[in-house]
């Protein structure tokens, strides 16, 4: 009791705190500190083109899929470029929002350039900032109320605090409401990008129904319908169409156009190939035995598991045994030396043929033919024509390329003299299958033949005309004697 007592006393000596006082002798709520919750920070990431390998160094855009102010995710895709070997769609590396498009669609973008700005966010720790020190008994009473209130305002939003709602997929793609549409207004998911291919649609000939002029697949469909209905007759189109029969001495008039995309890479890569020496040599072969050889393995065949066979899977497997004895028209010249170039041997023969699809003329590539049988070739011709048809060639199957095969015949002609591609030292032509009346193995009686015209183009620099002209013979007998290719196969 008497403790308790003493206890009393002592109490009351010691003066009340008011409760702001308290507040502030509080080891958690200084007078002199202020309080900072975390703030939301704004940063912009600049998107640079990175390197998609095989020696890119730029690329076309064709088509954005987002525009300024728009949501994106990470990996979300951002657009479609086509370089000189294929299209790639290039995928968000931060989610935020598009702050600016630094290149209009068509422009050419060099590796290492900065495509688009894009906006993250980020939590910042709490911030205390201490001022000097001070005697909290010195302040004065506003002094004192004004802490109160910067430490309340503080805990309040604190307590108030709601975490930043998190980026949807359904926002991706998606524009402000504020947003009028503008240069980016022609936007198309991927998946109506895929449709618009695969119909070989342009994008700016469809109207877009969606927010901001955006085209959606119901858009696609309605103008493919409007596309097979009948036209006017020639008559109703005369009344509207204007004449393009021009006067007789009418002023000459130019309208530019814009090269597609694979025109475009085809200019940057046959200009490159203009600065190889090249030279020609052609040669006419009787594929008669081959033919007969093709119909009859086509009869047998199962049309559920074998595709039909061409000829062109026995040339390209004839040019891959033709290497087996010429492995220096497999080779690439390496100039990076200037002064001592070198020719680099590969083991492996990735025979790429000239495809001509929608897009235009791709070359999508056969890998590792030394090791494929005639059935896989034609196997894997039908898995590119495929993709070519759809506008789906990767990068992955047009690049790697070590010689080429280039077949105009089914479209007509003879002789041609094929460009050679940069990395390679041959290239060869294929022309028309012709009919042809031959003298027999008596040097006296007239056959019918069937005749292929071939055509070789090398370079010049390391290539001499009696290796190209020796190489050329030997596909020339596998192809004329198919017996002696299967033979040699492995």
């Amino acid at each position: 009791m008497k403790h308790y007592q003493t206890f009393r006393a002592a109490r009351r000596t010691i003066p009340r705190l008011s409760c702001q006082r308290r507040i502030q002798r509080s080891p958690f709520l200084r007078p002199n500190r202020a309080f900072h919750g975390s703030v939301s920070l704004q940063k912009i990431e600049p998107h640079v083109l990175s390197d998609i390998g095989e020696g890119v160094k730029e690329v076309q855009i064709i088509q954005w899929f987002v525009e300024e102010g728009a949501a994106v995710e990470e990996w979300a895709p951002l657009c479609e470029v086509q370089s000189d070997k294929a299209s790639v769609e290039i995928t968000s590396k931060f989610s935020g929002l598009i702050k600016k498009i630094h290149f209009e669609r068509d422009a050419v973008v060099q590796v290492g350039d900065t495509m688009l700005d894009i906006e993250v966010e980020g939590e910042d720790e709490p911030v205390v900032e201490e001022d000097a020190d001070q005697d909290p008994e010195s302040t004065s009473h506003g002094t004192e109320q004004q802490n109160l209130d910067e430490a309340k305002e503080g805990i309040a939003a604190e307590e108030s605090r709601v975490p930043q709602p998190e980026v949807r997929p359904s926002d991706v793609l998606k524009a402000p409401s504020s947003k009028s549409a503008g240069k980016h207004a022609n936007l198309a998911t991927p998946a109506v990008r895929g449709l618009l291919k695969e119909h070989t649609l342009d994008i700016e000939d469809i109207e877009g129904t969606g927010k901001d002029g955006r085209v959606s697949k119901e858009d696609v469909f309605r103008h493919i319908k409007q596309q097979k209905q009948p036209q006017p007759s020639s008559t109703q189109a005369a009344q509207y169409a204007p004449s393009t029969s021009p006067a007789l001495n009418a002023k000459q008039e130019e309208t530019p156009q814009h090269l597609t995309a694979i025109q475009s890479a085809m200019f940057r890569s046959m200009t490159k190939s203009l600065n190889i020496p090249h030279f020609l040599y052609s040669d006419t072969t009787n594929i008669t035995k081959l033919g007969a050889m093709r119909s009859r393995l086509n009869e047998r065949r199962d049309p559920k598991t074998d595709p039909k066979l061409s000829y062109m899977p026995f040339v390209v497997k004839a040019v891959s045994l033709a290497l087996n004895k010429y492995p220096t028209l497999n080779a690439r010249l390496d100039t990076s030396d200037a002064a001592k170039p070198r020719l680099l041997l590969r083991t492996n023969h990735n025979i790429g043929i000239a495809m001509d699809t929608p897009a235009g003329l791709l070359v999508p590539v056969i890998k590792s033919v030394n090791a494929r049988s005639i059935t896989s070739i034609a196997h894997e011709i039908q898995k590119l024509a495929e993709l070519g048809a759809a506008g789906k060639l990767s990068n992955e199957n047009l690049s790697g390329g070590t010689i080429t095969v280039s077949n105009i015949g089914n479209i007509g002609g003879g002789v041609l003299a094929p460009v050679i591609v940069e990395g390679q030292l041959a290239i060869m032509g294929m022309g028309k299958i012709k009919a042809t009346p031959v003298f027999g193995a008596d040097g006296v009686s007239i056959e019918r033949a069937d005749m292929l015209s071939t055509s070789w183009s090398a370079d010049h620099r390391v290539i001499d005309g009696a290796t190209m002209a020796r190489m050329a013979k030997v596909v020339q007998d596998y192809l004329e004697h198919p017996e002696t290719m299967m033979v040699e196969m492995s």
